[in-house]
């Protein structure tokens, strides 16, 4: 036992001096929050398409400060909400607000006229002037259905 011991520590501290040779990570921020889309029915081609319980509005944030390298958000549906029909005329938005809650940017998205039961768009990365907070928005027939945020801070 006394062997096993012995190895183990030696292990351990092999270990730690290798990572102490390693440069530091580089340090990055990145967010992750989810809302549910709640419940509602709207029109297409004088059809009434009901959107059910359990589908999630995602959005997602990468970068660092005020440096957005990487930005996505969609719509997951599990349970009742993936035998829906879809999301017909959807199109999603991203705004970015400063510590005010004002809008000083918009990126707005291309409005999508099939249905799609996963609507889903990347964003460009972005230089932002100021810190405050990068949104998406979900639309359906010009409609905001759902948003979610995320804070720009220091």
């Amino acid at each position: 036992m006394d062997r096993i011991c012995t190895a183990r520590i030696i292990t351990a501290f092999a270990a730690t001096a290798a990572l102490a040779v390693l440069p530091p990570a580089e340090a990055h921020a990145s967010a992750v929050g989810s809302t549910p889309v709640a419940t509602f029915d709207y029109q297409v081609g004088g059809l009434t398409m009901k959107v059910p319980t359990g589908c999630m509005f995602t959005h997602i944030v990468r970068g660092e400060g005020k440096n957005i390298t990487y930005q996505n958000a969609g719509v997951d549906c599990g349970f009742v909400g993936a035998l829906n029909a879809g999301f017909c005329n959807w199109r999603i938005d991203f705004t970015y607000a400063d510590t005010d809650n004002k809008t000083y940017r918009t990126s707005r998205g291309k409005t999508h006229t099939e249905c799609k039961i996963n609507p889903m768009r990347d964003n460009a990365p972005q230089k932002l002037p100021r810190y405050g907070k990068a949104c998406a928005h979900l639309s359906i027939n010009g409609v905001r259905r759902v948003s979610q945020c995320h804070h720009i801070t220091k």
